[in-house]
């Protein structure tokens, strides 16, 4: 006799039925319209984690995390990094700024001007966190020193757009009389007698001191001041960021002196390219407009 075959037995998933379009509606609506602490939750950004949350306590289901990270891409949502938006700064100065400066430009090509942008920086011994290829499952660790916060060389830097250069100088702290110092080292280094130097800076105060107004007069600079909070008009701060990159991430300095023979072979180095310089340190010619229009609301 054939064997007899063992009956069939089958398992019952019970599958919560989907969100209907008016709570997929609320969910995305929450995240793009209000903050967690609005909601009765900690913090000010959205989470999966407080979203799941606020769906099993506002909608009363249970969902996991992947199902509403879907949910929230395919409603044209992603996960990114926020950006500062200076409240401060002034749309209408900003705007007559990029006219100055276009003005400014065409006087560049016709070889009238130099434009320079200057700016200071604080760069650290000890390492800058960033992203690098590490093992999958694996920390990726970088021994730091522990430096503390005074170990530092306060920069002061210039970026000549007009010819693709840069040139740091530093020599204690960033202040009146040190910028004196800095404006003196940098007509040295210039070495222009026949063309309008222009330096296009922020409103620091020591910037604005009678004391270093009278010295860039004496040495013929002409000086045009930034709108405040508007550091996005000054390429020089990609500078820092590439300094950073390339000196500090990922690299704690044994020593100050270490630090800046290091700062000073970089500035060397990307010397040795001025088309690449310049390319990366584009200065803006137009603005936002999405952008100026948040300045605008405000």
């Amino acid at each position: 006799m054939p064997k007899e075959r063992p009956p069939f037995i089958t398992s019952i998933v019970v599958v919560a039925p989907p969100f209907c379009p008016e709570q997929v509606k609320q969910i995305v609506e929450t995240v793009k319209y209000s903050e967690p602490v609005e909601q009765g939750l900690p913090g000010h950004g959205w989470t999966l984690k407080k979203l799941k949350r606020w769906v099993e306590d506002k909608l009363g289901r249970s969902v996991s995390r992947n199902a509403l990270r879907t949910m929230l891409r395919q409603a044209g949502l992603s996960w990114k990094k926020c950006k500062k938006l200076l409240a401060k700064a002034n749309a209408e100065k900003r705007a007559q700024f990029v006219v100055q400066f276009q003005a400014l430009y065409e006087r560049m090509l016709r070889d009238e001007v130099l434009i320079l942008y200057v700016d200071e920086a604080h760069i650290h011994q000890d390492l800058d966190i960033g992203y690098t290829w590490s093992p999958s499952g694996e920390p990726a660790w970088r021994m730091s020193h522990s430096p503390g916060l005074s170990k530092r060389i306060n920069w002061y830097g210039a970026y000549d757009f007009s010819q693709g250069r840069t040139f740091i100088w530093h020599h204690g702290k960033c202040n009146g009389e040190q910028t004196v110092h800095f404006l003196q080292q940098l007509s040295a280094w210039l070495n222009e007698s026949e063309r309008q130097v222009v330096i296009i800076w922020d409103g620091a105060s020591y910037h604005r001191s009678k004391l270093v107004q009278a010295e860039a007069k004496r040495l013929s600079f002409e000086l045009i001041p930034l709108p405040g909070y508007s550091p996005d008009l000054n390429p020089i701060e990609g500078l820092w960021k590439w300094m950073r990159e390339d000196v500090t991430q990922q690299y704690c300095h044994q020593t100050l002196r270490e630090l800046f023979l290091d700062c000073k072979a970089f500035i060397d180095c990307i010397n040795l390219h001025p088309e690449l310089l310049v390319k990366r340190l584009w200065p803006k010619f137009d603005l936002d407009p999405e952008y100026e229009k948040l300045l605008v609301s405000i």
